[in-house]
Protein backbone atom coordinates (compact mmCIF):
# COMPACT_ATOMS: atom_id res chain seq x y z
CA UNK A 1 0.00 0.00 0.00
CA UNK A 2 1.22 3.64 -0.79
CA UNK A 3 1.74 5.94 1.76
CA UNK A 4 -0.98 7.97 0.37
CA UNK A 5 -3.63 5.01 0.80
CA UNK A 6 -2.16 4.42 3.84
CA UNK A 7 -2.83 7.96 4.95
CA UNK A 8 -6.21 7.92 3.73
CA UNK A 9 -7.23 4.44 5.84
CA UNK A 10 -5.41 6.14 9.03
CA UNK A 11 -7.53 9.56 8.58
CA UNK A 12 -10.48 7.65 7.84
CA UNK A 13 -10.16 5.99 11.24
CA UNK A 14 -9.49 8.93 13.18
CA UNK A 15 -13.10 10.28 12.04
CA UNK A 16 -14.70 7.12 12.80
CA UNK A 17 -13.50 7.36 16.31
CA UNK A 18 -15.20 10.84 16.80
CA UNK A 19 -11.69 12.87 15.53
CA UNK A 20 -12.15 15.92 13.44
CA UNK A 21 -9.55 15.53 10.78
CA UNK A 22 -8.53 19.10 9.65
CA UNK A 23 -5.71 19.61 6.77
CA UNK A 24 -4.27 23.24 7.37
CA UNK A 25 -1.20 24.22 6.04
CA UNK A 26 1.23 24.28 9.35
CA UNK A 27 4.30 25.18 7.50
CA UNK A 28 5.37 21.52 7.70
CA UNK A 29 6.42 21.37 11.12
CA UNK A 30 3.53 21.07 12.66
CA UNK A 31 0.34 18.71 13.12
CA UNK A 32 -0.55 16.22 15.51
CA UNK A 33 -3.60 15.68 18.04
CA UNK A 34 -5.12 18.19 20.22
CA UNK A 35 -8.14 18.40 22.11
CA UNK A 36 -10.32 21.82 21.34
CA UNK A 37 -13.14 22.86 23.44
CA UNK A 38 -13.73 19.42 25.04
CA UNK A 39 -13.12 17.70 21.36
CA UNK A 40 -10.06 15.96 19.74
CA UNK A 41 -8.70 17.04 16.73
CA UNK A 42 -6.12 15.87 14.30
CA UNK A 43 -4.54 18.32 12.81
CA UNK A 44 -2.53 17.23 9.29
CA UNK A 45 0.27 19.35 7.97
CA UNK A 46 -0.25 19.89 4.33
CA UNK A 47 3.03 21.60 4.30
CA UNK A 48 4.84 18.06 4.97
CA UNK A 49 5.52 15.62 2.95
CA UNK A 50 2.72 12.51 2.71
CA UNK A 51 5.20 10.35 4.46
CA UNK A 52 5.91 13.13 7.63
CA UNK A 53 1.49 13.44 7.59
CA UNK A 54 1.86 9.48 7.88
CA UNK A 55 4.22 9.49 10.68
CA UNK A 56 2.00 12.53 12.52
CA UNK A 57 -1.29 10.76 11.90
CA UNK A 58 0.03 7.08 13.11
CA UNK A 59 1.81 8.60 16.00
CA UNK A 60 -1.56 10.27 17.01
CA UNK A 61 -3.48 7.09 16.90
CA UNK A 62 -0.95 4.57 17.64
CA UNK A 63 -1.83 4.49 21.31
CA UNK A 64 -5.96 5.15 21.10
CA UNK A 65 -7.77 2.13 22.54
CA UNK A 66 -10.88 3.45 21.00
CA UNK A 67 -9.13 1.35 17.65
CA UNK A 68 -9.28 -2.11 19.73
CA UNK A 69 -12.96 -2.64 18.10
CA UNK A 70 -12.17 -1.54 15.03
CA UNK A 71 -11.65 -3.25 12.10
CA UNK A 72 -7.85 -2.23 10.12
CA UNK A 73 -6.15 -3.59 7.16
CA UNK A 74 -3.07 -5.33 7.93
CA UNK A 75 -1.33 -2.73 6.26
CA UNK A 76 -2.49 -0.16 8.23
CA UNK A 77 -2.14 -2.15 11.85
CA UNK A 78 1.26 -2.58 10.74
CA UNK A 79 2.03 1.14 10.51
CA UNK A 80 0.21 1.62 13.91
CA UNK A 81 2.80 -0.74 15.78
CA UNK A 82 5.47 1.13 14.37
CA UNK A 83 3.95 3.94 16.25
CA UNK A 84 2.93 2.36 19.34
CA UNK A 85 4.63 2.59 22.44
Amino acid sequence: MEHQALLSALLDLAEQIGFEVRREYLGGDGGGLCRLRGKWVLFVDTGASVAEQLAQAAGALANREELESKYILPQVRQVLDEFRV
